[in-house]
């Protein structure tokens, strides 16, 4: 059953289904290891709520300052299966819980001028060990984690990183267990990219199955109100974006990484300038996007230009 979505989303719902721009924020994982969070292997950054509180509230807070319409939790790599490739599993519900209160918090901090800000719970299937749970145990690691975060106060869950059909679809009933809307986030492509001409007329998932066929799953559950391509090679944002475009006619959004291997170390750091990341969002938005931001590697400077982008459109 759906709860009752209380008048901030449905107030950023109404203009989202009227076209109008919205913002959604930049890189936080990325982020807080730019600034500083110590990376766990097979953990990224996903403890940072717990070890860097004050980091992880202050990219929010940057964030807010550039008028984001929606913060996302810091909860990417907090998924019950990456606690357990770390030995965390004991901080799962104390790191998701605080990791929605830290953008609850610098959201409700504005005295109002951030009155239609949202807030996202971030939940992803993702693996960096490789080691999958089988779906039962994946159903009901995402299930305990909407569950928090709803309690949590998260206004919706977003789905990020939706990589294949089996995982995405097991997460989206999983996750619609919580009564929140649900955002879903597909991305398309390793880390490094490729070029757009490698799609083909028949676009695959990242890790296999076809872009139409994960659409049409998400187009037919009640609790999908917006679909987003994101972390998700720049290059590709474009076809991609015109894809789930001709399947869905309600809100859709794209925010792109960047990635790059630079001796011999992938990074996400330093990949694209803003002014590079902002050069492809009139593409993405002449494909049907009207919600942008930004993935891995797009951090506030970046996000400043997109906002630029779109205040201009509104004026």
């Amino acid at each position: 059953m759906r709860v009752m979505a209380d008048s901030r989303y449905e107030r950023l719902m109404e203009r989202a289904r009227a076209g109008a721009p919205v913002l959604i924020d930049g890189a936080t994982g990325s982020e807080c290891m730019r600034r500083g969070v110590p990376e766990r292997t097979n953990g990224w950054s996903g403890g940072a709520a717990l070890s860097h509180p004050d980091i992880v509230r202050a990219i929010h807070d940057d964030y807010l300052d550039l008028g984001a319409d929606l913060i996302a939790s810091n909860t990417f790599a907090a998924g019950a299966n990456i606690l357990r490739d770390v030995g965390a599993e004991d901080d799962f519900e104390r790191l998701n819980r605080r990791a929605i209160e830290l953008a609850v918090g610098a959201r409700d901090s504005r005295n109002g001028a951030a009155d239609d800000t949202v807030v996202a719970g971030g939940i992803s299937n993702w693996s960096f060990s490789g080691n999958h749970p089988p779906l039962d145990q994946l159903s009901a690691d995402t299930r305990a984690q909407a569950l928090i975060m709803r309690d949590a106060g998260a206004d919706l869950i977003s789905l990020e990183m939706m990589v294949d059909l089996p995982r995405f679809t097991t997460s989206l009933d999983a996750a619609a267990a919580a009564g929140l809307p649900l955002w879903v986030g597909f991305s398309i492509g390793d880390e490094l990219g490729h070029d757009p001409a490698e799609l083909g007329d028949d676009i695959q998932l990242r890790d296999g199955g076809r872009l139409a066929d994960a659409v049409e799953v998400a187009t037919g559950h009640e609790a999908v109100d917006a679909i987003c391509i994101m972390h998700t090679d720049v290059r590709l944002v474009e076809p991609c974006v015109a894809a789930v475009r001709a399947q869905w006619d309600g809100p859709l959004g794209a925010y792109a990484h960047a990635g790059a291997v630079v001796d011999g170390v992938f990074t996400h750091d330093g990949v694209l300038t803003p002014h590079e990341y902002a050069a492809y969002l009139p593409s993405w938005q002449a494909a049907g996007a009207t919600m942008l931001g930004g993935c891995c590697g797009i951090g506030p400077n970046h996000l400043q230009l997109v906002a630029e982008h779109l205040e201009r459109e509104t004026t």
